[in-house]
């Protein structure tokens, strides 16, 4: 029989971080997200209390827990706000976790501990203009001349990468051709502040207002050719590999604002009066709250079993994709049917409920749009073979 329940350590890291977002992070992050402003004292937090290395072994400055820890960690935060949330996700499984998949055990030891605590944020440069879901038509160069790697040509929408404390990116370029003339991508590791690499000024966004992205170009940008990260030509394999194991974080954090747009109907249909009754005694409110109810409870059970499937080894490629499709339909719909709750007070920024409206559509398209899901599920399936 499957069985969810939590073991007792995961549950007590879900009451830490719900303690921590409700406590530090929602009473401050609707100023900091009107102001389109990084929450750096909410991200040290969370580094001092070993969120950034949970899934990290002890050698390299981590908590030596799992995959699973982040993505309870993910849901618990976004279900009080995604910015917050997708800094972490984005600096764990897109900063870091290449280094520690990919890296020598030099790169581990440089970048890895710093990461791990906090103190630094890493991002990961793969989306081009122009490019979107295909990841495969890179245009960045990186050319080796006199044993470094010159990099040429730009980043679109990467997340963490001009904050105060980002250290480094991990961009992917063609490095030549393979001997069937298709394009050979490799990863390399650009620190902050290398000459040549300019991170463009922060987008205008519709959501995740407090968290930070920019778009990036590299011109004549010179880094050592040891910064290459994993092997030379695999780099593309390598992200799409991370890319899996982050559509399932995603996913979690999608489930979070699912339940958070739960959550808040709650409490207001149990205050709010119309026609001389609370509205949550009307039956139409009853029918809304409960379909919301059961999407996060369902999208919840498909990230728990992707993750299941990831931590035994298993191959987990077609549930992280079910997983998170489910779950940011579910994030989209539970938004709009909250917003609809809250009737006009739903479309002011004072209630949770509006910005987890303008965060929610982000999620059917980042890290895999939702049409791209359906494509991986069915080539899953064979249905082309």
């Amino acid at each position: 029989m499957i069985d969810d329940r939590l073991d007792k350590e995961y549950e007590d890291l879900r009451v830490t971080v719900r303690d921590f977002a409700t406590s530090e992070v929602a009473p401050v992050i609707g100023d900091f997200y009107e102001r389109e402003q990084f929450p750096y004292d909410i991200v040290r937090r969370m580094g001092e209390m070993g969120l950034f290395g949970l899934p990290f072994s002890e050698e390299y400055g981590g908590m030596g827990g799992d995959y699973f820890a982040l993505c309870l960690t993910l849901e618990e935060l976004a279900r009080v706000d995604s910015s917050v949330a997708i800094t972490l996700e984005a600096g764990v499984s897109l900063g870091a976790m290449p280094i520690y998949r990919f890296g020598t055990e030099e790169q581990k030891q440089r970048w890895l501990p710093a990461l791990c605590e906090g103190r630094a944020l890493g991002a990961f440069g793969l989306t081009e203009p122009g490019g979107g879901s295909d990841a495969s038509a890179t245009r960045t160069t990186a050319r080796l001349e006199d044993g470094e790697w010159v990099l040429n040509g730009s980043k679109s929408f990467i997340t963490n990468s001009g904050t105060d404390i980002t250290s480094l990116v991990t961009a992917t370029a063609v490095t030549g051709r393979t001997p069937d003339g298709r394009k050979e991508i490799s990863a390399i590791i650009v620190p902050s502040g290398t000459p040549g690499f300019t991170v463009q000024p922060q987008y205008s966004k519709v959501g995740w207002n407090a968290s930070d992205t920019h778009g990036l170009t590299f011109d004549d940008c010179r880094v050592p050719e040891e910064n290459l990260l994993g092997e030379r030509g695999r780099g593309y394999a390598q992200f799409l590999s991370i890319l899996d194991e982050g559509r399932v974080a995603i996913a979690a954090l999608s489930v979070g604002l699912a339940q958070g747009c739960v959550d808040e109907s709650l409490r207001y249909v149990k205050e709010r009066e119309a026609f001389g009754r609370r509205i949550g005694e009307y039956q139409a409110i009853q029918f809304k709250i409960a379909d919301m109810e059961l999407r996060a409870h369902t999208a919840r059970l498909a990230y728990y079993n992707a993750a299941a499937k990831m931590l035994r080894g298993e191959r987990f490629k077609k549930e992280a994709a079910i997983a998170k499709l489910v779950a940011s339909n579910a994030a989209m719909d539970n938004a709009r049917d909250a917003t609809q709750i809250f009737g006009g007070y739903g479309f002011m920024n004072e209630y949770p409920v509006g910005r987890f409206y303008r965060d929610a559509k982000i999620l059917e398209v980042g890290e895999g749009t939702s049409e791209v899901q359906r494509m991986l599920i069915a080539r899953e399936l064979g249905v082309a073979d």
